[in-house]
Formats: structure tokens, sequence, C-alpha cells
């Protein structure tokens, strides 16, 4: 793992030796899947992380590489419009940068980035069971 990686994780979870737990095994189990088949499967568990999908609402949140996650949602308004929103949050030696329409561009700080690294921890362990079926803190396989 790199130590640009290291360092942002440190940022959100106190502790270097933690990323370890961040780790996907290398020898998937689902090997036959796409990487985007793979990331639509891990995108249903983190649309579920932040409670129930309203009814005619979608929603993704997912880890796209090393160092970005996306939110999205999209949803019909009152007016039977399509609206969408999607957050980027790019790790980086400065923490973590949250990118969203309109050029706008902040990094976490607090309780938000309390709240994201809770999600990035809850989201690996939920997809390395779920999906993966693997053990998160030993990766061993699940029986």
């Amino acid at each position: 793992m790199t130590t640009l990686l290291q360092k942002a994780l440190k940022l959100i979870v106190g502790d270097e030796t933690d990323t370890e737990l961040w780790r996907v095994p290398k020898n998937r189990p689902l090997k036959g899947l796409t990487e985007r088949e793979l990331i639509n499967l891990e995108s249903q568990i983190g649309a579920k992380l932040f409670g129930p999908v309203a009814g005619g609402h979608r929603r993704e949140f997912f880890c796209l590489d090393d160092h970005t996650w996306i939110w999205h949602e999209e949803w019909i308004d009152e007016n039977r419009k399509l609206q969408i929103a999607t957050t980027r949050y790019e790790i980086n030696e400065h923490g973590v940068l949250k990118v969203q329409e309109g050029a706008r561009y902040s990094y976490l700080e607090g309780e938000e980035l309390q709240n994201f690294g809770l999600a990035v921890r809850l989201y690996y362990e939920q997809v390395t069971r779920q999906v993966y079926r693997r053990d998160p803190a030993t990766g061993q396989k699940l029986v």
C-alpha cells in the first residue's frame, strides 16, 4: 500500500496499522466478474449503509480505486425532473478532498471526516463479508 494512502487513512482512522483492514484479498472468489460488475455489487451494499433508499431514488456509494470514493444519488423531483447529485471523495496527502458539482471543493473535517471514516470501515466490513465471503479482520474465507 502506498505511503500516501497510508497517511490519508491515518487521518481517517487515526492509526496507520489499521490500514490493513482496508485491503481486499487479491485471490477473489468472483474472478469471472468484470471490475464494473464487482463495483455494482459493492455499490448495492454501500447504498444501504446510510439507511433505506426511498422509493424512486437510486443511491450508490463505492470505492473506485485506492484513493477515490463515489457517492451518487438520482431521484425525480416534485416537478418530475430528474435530479442527480454526485460527490467524489479523493484521499490525498492533505486529507480527504470532497469534490461536488459546481466546482465546490473542501477537505473533510471534524464530524464529517469521522462519519466518512466510519462509512468506509462499514463498507469494507460488509463488502468483504457479503461479496468476497471473507472475514474482514483476518482475510480468511468464511465458512
